[in-house]
């Protein structure tokens, strides 16, 4: 299967999976989204690959921000000013991270994301919204 064929292909699935997913299983498939480019952004250092490791840190930037657009501060109250606060804090550590090709600081913002889709996927089936 040529290139451009298996992108297509998996686009198609992506957007077949968002469609029929739930709000808390498309959270989940933000902070997924996120962990893959940090550890793709990890490799993309280690090689010295500066523009790519850019790339990848921008857009685990960019939905990381979706994650917090996401909050229901009204709903959520403090645990969600305290997400916010975090994911504020996450993102800074990319900026920092991908300015000084950091991998420690890389990978603590990764931990923390480990740490945010361990909670994540620990709520309850009976607590998860269906939308």
């Amino acid at each position: 299967m040529n290139q451009t064929a298996l992108q297509q292909y998996r686009t198609i699935g992506v957007q077949s999976g968002v469609a029929d997913a739930s709000s808390h299983q498309l959270i989940a498939m933000l902070i997924a989204g996120a962990a893959d480019r940090l550890a793709a952004a990890r490799g993309a250092m280690q090689r010295g690959e500066t523009a790519r490791k850019g790339e990848l840190i921008s857009s685990a930037i960019s939905i990381i921000d979706s994650l917090r657009a996401s909050l229901d501060v009204e709903r959520g109250g403090e645990i969600a000013g305290n997400l916010a606060a975090l994911y504020d804090y996450m993102e800074q550590g990319l900026v920092e991270a991908n300015l000084a090709s950091d991998v420690a600081r890389l990978d603590e913002v990764a931990t923390l994301l480990a740490e945010v889709r361990t909670a994540w996927n620990s709520i309850p089936g009976d607590m998860r919204q269906a939308q």
